[in-house]
């Protein structure tokens, strides 16, 4: 059965609201969702990366997964818009307070940083307006190949006709680039009723040029590849190769996963997670 995942739910200091689209995203039947927080750094002024609100101080209870009677797991995202190379700090000690790591250039040149360069696993395509850049096939092989992945959100395309518009054509252009793989298909839903079933997003993925299986993939099994990235490991057989890029150490270990010191939090919920599927 497969496990299906929203991995950009936007934070909303409002638990009401943010504790509404969870339990409508449970409802639907998505089993792990991420709570994305955007970080928009300026020139101007010195800002703060936000630091992630445990889901305890959110909500009082995590909803029941539709069909599958186990609560949603609930993941933290750091999405860096970066207009600037500055911008992104690749040492900064606040990104490991997040299980996931995004982010979202806004040129051709910081696009090629984050496919050849950037420790990270999303990069996130824009959706409400045109294509700043054309999209080339060796940055978009170079992220592949580092298992970082490409996603395009669909709930600006559910607001607004242009928006719909620059979605359709971005996405497009995106999967041409990549043929279908290493893509997620999130919704960035900023109410409740901006959210869509994963069969629906599937038959989205198509109308964006997707191959039936890799529409059915890019709200599942390549989710699930993008919290095997954030926790850096890989199975093999009945052995777990966790590879610490950052650190330059290998851990090779027998059957059971353990937290190792460096890992992002999300290592272990990936753990968890590919634990439960099986």
């Amino acid at each position: 059965m497969a496990v299906f995942m929203d991995l950009n739910l936007p934070f909303s200091s409002d638990r009401s609201h943010l504790g509404s689209i969870i339990e409508t995203a449970a409802h639907l039947g998505f089993s792990t969702i991420a709570i994305n927080y955007v970080f928009e750094p300026t020139a101007k002024k010195k800002q703060e990366i936000p630091t992630p609100t445990p889901i305890s101080e959110l909500m009082d209870g995590l909803p029941v997964v539709q069909g599958r009677s186990r609560p949603v797991r609930v993941l933290n995202r750091l999405t860096v818009v970066i207009t600037d190379s500055s911008h992104f700090r690749p040492n900064a000690p606040e990104y490991r307070r997040f299980d996931l790591l995004a982010v979202q250039p806004t040129t051709e040149k910081l696009f090629h940083a984050a496919c050849m360069v950037y420790d990270i696993d999303i990069i996130c395509v824009p959706v409400t307006e045109k294509l700043p850049f054309f999209f080339k096939r060796a940055p978009i092989n170079g992220a592949i190949d580092r298992g970082v992945v490409f996603e395009v959100s669909y709930s600006a395309a559910i607001r607004d006709s242009t928006m719909r518009r620059y979605t359709i054509a971005n996405a497009v252009s995106l999967v041409e680039s990549c043929k279908g793989k290493n893509v997620i298909l999130s919704s960035a839903a900023e109410k409740a009723l901006e959210l869509r079933g994963p069969y629906d997003i599937t038959n989205l993925g198509l109308l964006f040029g997707l191959s039936d299986g890799d529409a059915k993939e890019a709200v599942s099994s390549t989710c699930r590849s993008v919290l095997l990235h954030a926790g850096e490991y890989y199975m093999l057989n009945s052995v777990a190769v966790i590879e610490h890029e950052r650190h330059r150490k290998q851990f090779f270990f027998f059957f059971f996963l353990d937290q190792k010191p460096g890992r992002r939090p999300g290592s272990r919920k990936a753990d968890e997670e590919l634990t439960s599927a099986n």
